[in-house]
């Protein structure tokens, strides 16, 4: 079993959609009256995602670039709560990602799942994030497989400032 430390493509997107998508609810809050009604929704998204990763255990440990491509459906929670703050929850999983090794044409899935909590108080600050990864790009045969997990937390106090910060990353082939 190797470990290798290396940041993926799959996770930067993941993490992005979630910032930007924060962001949104942040500038929504900002509108929210202070003593605003609980509220909640629930959505659910396809996003077409195409994206270049190296698996370095591919190709007899040589490893090689792997284009995927497919979808990431992500199902968003959001609960606006009766102090007009914010949680937020976000499940993403790889459906119908697949893709070939650019160097011995090997196929490869994608499969795993991602998620993200974030809490905000009223009007965004203070606010705690979450995040989860296991993302999985599994190999013809044996040793192909590359298992990126990811466990981050950030909380940031009523005056911006980051207060806690945990990152803990692996990719490991198998």
């Amino acid at each position: 079993m190797t470990k290798v430390r290396r940041r993926g493509g799959i996770r930067w997107l993941s993490v992005v959609g979630a910032l930007l998508t924060s962001a949104l609810l942040i500038m929504t809050l900002g509108a929210l009256p202070a003593q605003a009604s609980a509220d909640s929704f629930t959505a659910s998204v396809k996003i077409p995602v195409s994206v270049t990763v190296f698996v370095p255990c591919a190709n007899g440990g040589a490893g090689e670039f792997v284009d995927l491509s497919g979808n990431l459906h992500d199902l968003f929670h959001v609960t606006i709560d009766n102090a007009s703050g914010a949680h937020l929850k976000i499940l993403a999983n790889p459906q119908g990602v697949q893709g070939t090794g650019a160097t011995t044409g090997a196929k490869y899935q994608g499969a795993g799942v991602t998620q993200t909590y974030r809490m905000d108080g009223s009007g965004g600050l203070p606010f705690t994030v979450t995040f989860v990864d296991n993302f999985r790009i599994i190999g013809q045969g044996a040793d192909n497989n590359y298992l990126i997990h990811e466990n981050m937390t950030v909380t940031v106090n009523a005056s911006g400032t980051i207060t806690a910060l945990v990152d803990h990353f692996s990719a490991t082939c198998q």
